[in-house]
């Protein structure tokens, strides 16, 4: 049997905080009681152990709001939450939801069809920019991208395709050989072929090296993207979209956007690439679409894309969910009657500003960025980027490591003015420790 256990690289740290870390170890030292001791080595026993997962940090035992609460009773403000968490943890509507829809109608087999499922589909067609007007639904992310490559393939009849250095779009087999990072494709043998990767853009010029694929290729069916990298809070320039979206229709390839973690106003608008006026062929949403209560995801393409009613681009068994599609509905009502669009524009100026303050006050920032409140800030080393963490995590902030030095902070939006503070605050303690 062949090992893969093996030193962490810098590639090894792309995705997120490592969970062998010595940051780690000592914060669990000082922080984590008996009792929880014992619920992390049953857990650890039982799950198979993977990266960034098992074995865990600590044990959970509430969520609510802006906040997780653990074992020993510690609150934790959540800027993290796998991007589920735009209307908060456990927002009431959506609560209400699921459990009103568990009455009424608890599942729905493909067969058969229910009302919150089309009116959850027309709602997002409504809602979805330019024509894109026809939806899927899947269980997850990663699935609903396995729909738009494979609606890809059908309607260009070409199974190549172009996407960027180390980016995520799932972690099922099909979706790590389109997607960059290396902690989820090295050690795995052959992946699936024609999967072509660029730099991630800084430029305009950058779409050079998308256009020399497609014309030395001569045969890519899509262009797979973020519209603004979600872990590390980079966003190209609008005209590099514009000549991408040029470019996929000079050569025939589609352009899919994965909104997958930033739909659904964590931008400051309902999808990120309204920002930059490119429609997509195929736009791909999850994570918070089930108001971070039950797992949905979407996949919403232009109508002509159409045009293969005898084949199977899904069929998963909880494609029509009436559970899933309840709350999705709940989430958006909220999103809208709370106007969150407008509160995540408004906060996360204010908040970028803020940071920025704190890059003049501490050495180690090196860079500050966002949009909305999606919103990085670049420290000056993997091991910087771990003592903040930890040191936050003891004063009840919580967020992810992004590519080894970016700490990424990504809080629910209906998060408190005096909520942020509080936040601000313990990021600002934590950057003034040696």
């Amino acid at each position: 049997m062949t090992s893969t256990n093996k030193p962490l690289g810098q590639a090894d740290r792309t995705e997120g905080d490592v969970n062998l870390s010595a940051h780690r170890r000592d914060w669990q030292q000082a922080n984590v009681d008996d009792a929880t001791r014992e619920t992390l080595a049953r857990d650890s026993a039982v799950f198979l152990h993977q990266s960034l997962s098992t074995p865990c940090l600590s044990e959970l035992t509430g969520c609510n709001g802006i906040y997780l609460t653990d074992a020993a009773g510690r609150r934790y403000m959540d800027f993290h939450g796998n991007s589920v968490h735009q209307v908060g943890h456990a927002h009431p509507r959506v609560i209400e939801a699921v459990k009103r829809q568990l009455d009424e109608l608890a599942f729905c087999p493909r067969r058969f069809t229910n009302r919150p499922a089309i009116v959850l589909a027309e709602r997002l067609a409504k809602l979805a920019p330019g024509n894109l007007a026809k939806v899927l639904f899947a269980p997850g992310g990663t699935a609903a991208i396995g729909i738009a490559m494979k609606l890809a393939r059908y309607a260009t009849g070409r199974h190549k395709t172009i996407s960027m250095r180390d980016s995520f779009h799932g972690a099922s087999l099909d979706a790590i050989s389109v997607g960059g990072e290396a902690l989820f494709r090295d050690g795995l043998g052959p992946l699936l072929p024609g999967c072509f990767h660029v730099a991630w853009p800084s430029a305009e010029a950058d779409a050079n090296a998308i256009e020399k694929i497609l014309v030395e290729e001569g045969d890519v069916g899509a262009v797979i993207a973020e519209p603004m990298r979600c872990t590390t809070i980079e966003r190209p320039p609008n005209g590099y979209w514009r000549r991408v979206r040029e470019l996929c229709d000079e050569h025939g390839a589609l352009l899919v956007f994965d909104e997958i973690p930033l739909a659904l106003g964590r931008t400051g608008r309902m999808f990120c690439c309204e920002h930059s006026g490119v429609t997509p062929d195929i736009l791909v949403l999850g994570k918070g679409l089930g108001g971070g209560v039950m797992p949905m995801a979407a996949t919403i393409v232009r109508a002509d894309l159409d045009i293969v009613p005898q084949r199977a681009l899904g069929h998963y068994t909880h494609e029509k969910s009436p559970v899933g599609a309840a709350a999705a509905l709940a989430t958006l009502d909220v999103i809208e009657s709370d106007n969150l669009l407008e509160r995540s524009r408004k906060l996360g100026t204010e908040t970028l500003e803020q940071l920025r303050k704190l890059q003049q006050c501490h050495n180690a920032v090196t860079d500050v960025r966002g949009l909305g409140l999606a919103m990085g800030m670049e420290v000056s080393s993997p091991d910087t980027a771990e003592r903040v963490l930890y040191d936050c995590l003891k004063n009840g902030l919580s967020f992810k490591i992004s590519g080894g030095t970016v700490l990424t902070l990504t809080p629910p939006l209906t998060i408190t003015d005096e909520q942020m503070a509080n936040a601000l605050s313990a990021l600002d303690d934590a950057l003034g420790r040696p």
